[in-house]
């Protein structure tokens, strides 16, 4: 499953872009608010920080039809053909991801809250769409399992469209859409972490540092090569 950093911290992407096998980069227009100033010079540091091969996904602010293709295609034009256009699930949404998705531009579908948004997303030509986990948990639903109806029905009808899970609030959420076969998932950066740490691991490595400085001080095992 192809993992993605929800965040517009350029100190945050340029760690994880740097440590981490993250494929891309998403925001949303609460991310970019939460940043604050020179919105179009932060998209153009986000890209020139995860390069030109790595996916960038960044939402329309444009709620009429004819200004969200107006919006797409500048963001597209500025920020290169591996941008990812989010559209929240609307029926304008829907027309407007048909539209852009027929001149090339690729489209994800955001804020998708049943199977029943993704199928028509899918349907309009959408290349993601992007269930919300944990808000669908917080109104007691399934956020996991509208996650994995998706997959069955994208699996089921041979659709293109790929699943991007977002809105997690918890490490054993991420694994659980993995597990049931999501494409992608979008993880803010404590949640990216987690994935990685583990106290046994730390123990661990602090177990062998131990047994090997007891043993040879502090000479590592390349210092012995290089005689």
């Amino acid at each position: 499953m192809k993992l993605l950093l929800d965040t517009a911290n350029l100190d945050d992407i340029r760690y994880f872009n740097t440590y981490y096998p993250i494929e891309g980069v998403t925001t949303n227009p609460t991310i970019l608010a939460r940043e604050g100033g020179d919105v179009i010079a932060l998209l153009k540091s986000i890209r020139e920080i995860i390069g030109d091969k790595k996916e960038l996904h960044l939402q329309v602010t444009e709620t009429e039809y004819d200004r969200i293709i107006a919006e797409a295609k500048a963001l597209y034009a500025m920020l290169g053909p591996n941008t990812f256009i989010k559209i929240p699930a609307t029926d304008v949404g829907l027309k407007a991801t048909y539209t852009l998705s027929k001149m090339g531009i690729r489209i994800t579908v955001t804020a998708v809250l049943s199977a029943t948004q993704a199928m028509l997303a899918a349907n309009s030509g959408a290349s993601y769409v992007a269930p919300y986990i944990s808000r669908l948990e917080n109104i007691c639903d399934d956020g996991v399992g509208c996650a994995a109806d998706i997959v069955k029905i994208f699996s089921a009808g041979g659709s293109k469209t790929k699943v991007l899970a977002a809105s997690f609030k918890t490490a054993k959420e991420v694994l659980d859409v993995a597990v049931i076969g999501c494409h992608a998932a979008t993880v803010g950066s404590d949640i990216m972490k987690k994935l990685l740490s583990h106290t046994t691991t730390a123990t661990s490595i602090a177990d062998f540092e131990r047994d090997w400085n007891a043993a040879f001080g502090e000479r590592t095992l390349l210092s012995m090569l290089e005689g």
